[in-house]
């Protein structure tokens, strides 16, 4: 690290972070610096135009992996489209949103692709783009920041 630059926090593999604007108390996150762009797990994705001739996206965060019952209605402006390559090397023309996220002491705006993840062991990726100038990672490490949901009052989730 640059003597000059600010101390930076240090994050883990996976941390807990929340989506506020999106109503999302906790998700669990994968810090992947292997991908570029972030990405968050939706259901039931539609996207449509609003009532001044926005391009919207609606659809459905089930963020807790286990918790399938539990699940947050979100509406969108939609940022774009772009394609992304998946870690099979497979492309597909995604949604993206951009929206406020909270990890730790920092709240910063980050955009996200919006895809099925039902198959991933994560609802969210937290890419690279979204990490820069904000924190080290250190793979050997995880949940050094976040709450995790243990430590969230029962009556947010």
């Amino acid at each position: 690290m640059n003597p000059s630059s600010p101390n930076l926090d240090i994050i883990g593999w996976r941390e807990w972070l929340s989506i506020p604007e999106l109503g999302i108390p906790r998700i669990k996150a994968k810090v992947d610096t292997g991908a570029r762009t972030s990405c968050l797990h939706t259901c039931g994705l539609e996207m449509y135009t609003g009532g001044r001739g926005e391009e919207r996206v609606r659809f459905t965060v089930h963020p807790l992996q286990k918790r399938p019952d539990y699940a947050v209605e979100c509406d969108r402006p939609l940022l774009s489209r772009r394609p992304v390559k998946d870690s099979g090397g497979h492309e597909e023309v995604r949604p993206f949103i951009s929206v406020p996220i909270v990890l730790g002491r920092l709240t910063w705006e980050v955009e996200f692709s919006l895809t099925n993840r039902d198959n991933m062991k994560f609802r969210m990726l937290l890419g690279r783009t979204a990490m820069n100038g904000r924190f080290l990672v250190n793979p050997g490490l995880s949940y050094q920041i976040g709450k995790s949901l243990r430590r969230v009052k029962a009556d947010r989730v």
